[in-house]
């Protein structure tokens, strides 16, 4: 678990997914998927591969290739996928208002949290990325889970990591898989289209909210499920 912990001792927070969410990068991912896949042997459809991006690297390799395949070779092309992935790091850029919206939610009063899966290099990849350290009070990595999303692992990490209960935190993610992992905690999930899943899609999967991206997040923050939870903390 990495970061600065500026807002210690907040009551409530906002946990945010980071690929696809904050950092435009599910495309990015699907790529690194398949030429992983492909180096490996495995002909996998890219569509679905990212449909899959926002699981752990275990869950999308078990739901997208042979259940009767060496499974020992399951290391090796996660480890092709990060390789893969590493040449676009100079290629990745934030999404529109995610800087600004961590400072508003941080501003607001709000623990932030990142509750991303990512590999730890990868995490300070995307952090730098953001540019947003500043109002980032904690930030996990897939070594603080032992189980990736759809499991809530991540981010009941991110939650002890500044102190709060799942009771007075919202979560915003750009997959269903995010959205799962939320109601598997009772937190209200707010979803973002930006990482290529359709609204009805999130909604599906029980989002309270659905916004383009953070910047349509950031917008309507004040009335949005974020703000109505900044301002039951202040009346407390």
């Amino acid at each position: 678990m990495t970061g600065p912990t500026p807002g210690a001792g907040r009551k409530a927070a906002v946990l945010f997914d980071v690929d696809g969410t904050l950092v435009d990068s599910t495309y990015l991912h699907s790529l690194a998927w398949w030429q992983a896949f492909r180096q490996a042997g495995h002909d996998v459809p890219m569509a679905s591969i990212h449909r899959s991006v926002g699981m752990g690297g275990d869950k999308i390799l078990a739901k997208l290739l042979p259940a009767d395949r060496d499974t020992g070779e399951d290391s090796t092309i996660m480890t092709s996928h990060a390789a893969v992935f590493s040449t676009f790091w100079p290629a990745l850029r934030p999404l529109e208002g995610a800087r600004e919206l961590l400072a508003g939610c941080h501003d607001g009063g709000l623990a932030v949290a990142l509750a991303s899966s990512a590999r730890e290099r990868d995490l300070d990849v995307l952090r730098a990325t953001i540019g947003a350290d500043a109002y980032i009070d904690a930030a996990t990595s897939s070594a603080d889970a032992k189980e990736s999303k759809p499991a809530p692992d991540i981010l009941v990490a991110a939650l002890n990591a500044v102190g709060v209960p799942a009771t007075d935190a919202v979560y915003v993610g750009d997959a269903v898989w995010d959205i799962y992992a939320a109601g598997k905690l009772g937190i209200p999930a707010i979803g973002l289209t930006c990482g290529g899943t359709s609204e009805a899609e999130l909604r599906d999967a029980g989002a309270v909210e659905i916004y383009p991206g953070p910047r349509a997040l950031l917008d309507n923050l004040r009335d949005s499920a974020i703000g109505q939870l900044a301002a039951r903390v202040r009346r407390s």
